[in-house]
């Protein structure tokens, strides 16, 4: 059984590109990454340019048979950060085809942002932005309210690293990919949002003074002032990568 859905509305050279998943799959593009899961190309059409994710496999271990796929949860989550506010890339088209109930294969079509660089590029490329306190400020007030809304929905995005944020050069920011995002309960969900918060230090913790890394924190929490449970919080979230770095 094969789903496949176009958004709408789309327009006419999407419509062509990506009318099946079968086409999808046929088409040829400039290669961005591989895996042993997916295969990421990117294809231009009408002056605008498309990243289309096309993956083989389901995902690890179970997922072949059990659960939705790596790539249905990958297409939810965007469409959830869409539903939730967070600027994000627009789906363009998604689906995936099961045999017997077994994934076979399955596709995103995401529409590049265009003019945008990843944080971690900003990093690598030493960005004189990066030591300009008002653009600091301004992208660290937009992650921190994307961050508080995924952990006020009881997600957590599980890759939240510097190269899934994405900034133009209006400086918005933007989230994007995450194939591994889930909703979680109880202790677990607080162990993840510990997870979260490391991932964004570990780059953070180099690039950035510790007064603007705090100034993050509170606007994520809200606060003027850090409590007891903050920090014990901001205790586990600076040994998270202790011996794993």
């Amino acid at each position: 059984m094969i789903t496949w859905t176009l958004d709408t509305p789309h327009s006419a050279a999407e419509a062509e590109l990506f009318a099946s998943l079968e086409q999808t799959f046929e088409l040829s593009g400039e290669h961005i990454t591989a895996s042993p899961l997916s295969v990421v190309i990117r294809v231009e059409a009408d002056g605008k340019s498309y990243y289309v994710k096309r993956y083989h496999r389901a995902g690890k271990h179970l997922q072949a048979w059990l659960g939705a796929s790596r790539v249905e949860t990958e297409w939810r989550n965007l469409l959830r950060f869409t539903e939730w506010g967070i600027p994000t890339a627009r789906v363009v088209a998604h689906g995936q085809e099961r045999r017997f109930g077994r994934f076979t294969r399955g596709a995103l079509v995401t529409e590049e942002i265009p003019d945008t660089r990843d944080l971690a590029q900003f990093a690598s490329a030493r960005d004189p932005r990066l030591r300009d306190r008002n653009w600091v400020a301004h992208v660290s007030r937009q992650l921190a309210g994307i961050t508080r809304t995924l952990h006020t929905h009881h997600f957590t995005h599980n890759d939240l690293k510097w190269r899934n944020l994405l900034v133009d050069g209006a400086t918005h920011l933007y989230l994007i990919d995450c194939p591994l995002g889930k909703v979680w309960w109880g202790p677990i969900l607080w162990h993840r949002i510990i997870k979260d918060l490391a991932c964004l230090d570990k780059v953070a913790k180099y690039e950035l003074s510790r007064a603007q890394r705090m100034r993050f924190y509170l606007d994520y929490v809200g606060k003027s002032r850090l409590d007891a449970a903050d920090k014990r919080r901001l205790r586990h979230v600076l040994r998270y990568f202790e011996g794993r770095e």
